[in-house]
C-alpha cells in the first residue's frame, strides 16, 4: 500500500519516469517511495508504542526495550551496536530508562568492568502489554491477507534488514 503523491488520485507509480531514470530503475524508485512511506509510518508508530509503555519514554528507546525483551540482558555496547548509536547516546538512553524504572544494570560476572542491562519486572510487563496489543492490531489489519502472504512479507523484510546490516 502506498500514498498518492501527485494529489490527483492517480497512482503516482504509473506516471512517466522522471527525467534521466532508466526504464529498468523504475522498480527501485517504487521501492524507495514505498520504503519512505513505511519508515515515516513506523517512526510515528514507534512514538505511539513508546508512550504506551511510559508517557515519558523517548521514541528511540522503544527498540532497546524490545531488544531486551527478545534477547535478555546484554552489555550496553551490544545494544549500541545493534541499534546503531554511539556509547554516549546509549548511556544517556539507558540512564533515562533506569530513571523510569524500566531497566536495571548489574555487574557482568564475566568482566567486572562491564555492566549488563536487563528489563525490570515493571519494564517487562509494560513492554509485553504493548507488544501484545500491537500484535492484535496486526492480526486485525492483515486479516484479509492470506497467512502465507504475511509470512512472505515478514521473510522479505527480514531479508531486507539483514542486507542492510552489511
Amino acid at each position: 500500500m502506498h500514498e498518492d503523491t501527485n494529489g490527483d488520485g492517480r497512482d503516482s507509480g504509473s506516471a512517466a519516469s522522471p527525467r534521466g531514470v532508466e526504464q529498468g530503475d523504475r522498480e527501485f524508485l517504487s521501492l524507495e517511495r514505498e520504503l519512505t512511506v513505511l519508515l515515516r509510518r513506523a517512526r510515528a508508530n514507534q512514538g505511539e508504542m513508546a508512550r504506551e509503555v511510559h508517557p515519558d519514554l523517548e521514541s528511540a528507546a522503544y527498540g532497546l526495550l524490545v531488544r531486551l525483551e527478545e534477547c535478555g540482558r546484554q552489555r550496553a555496547t551490544e545494544l549500541a551496536g545493534y541499534i546503531g548509536v554511539g556509547k554516549a547516546t546509549m548511556s544517556r538512553q539507558l540512564r533515562a530508562l533506569e530513571e523510569l524504572g524500566l531497566v536495571a544494570r548489574e555487574p557482568d560476572p564475566a568482566d567486572g568492568r562491564a555492566w549488563l542491562v536487563d528489563l525490570t519486572e515493571e519494564g517487562r510487563t509494560r513492554v509485553s502489554r504493548v507488544r501484545e496489543a500491537r500484535r492484535e492490531r496486526y492480526v486485525t489489519h492483515f486479516s484479509h491477507w492470506d497467512r502465507q502472504e504475511v509470512a512472505e512479507l515478514a521473510r522479505l523484510l527480514h531479508q531486507l534488514n539483514r542486507g542492510m546490516e552489511k
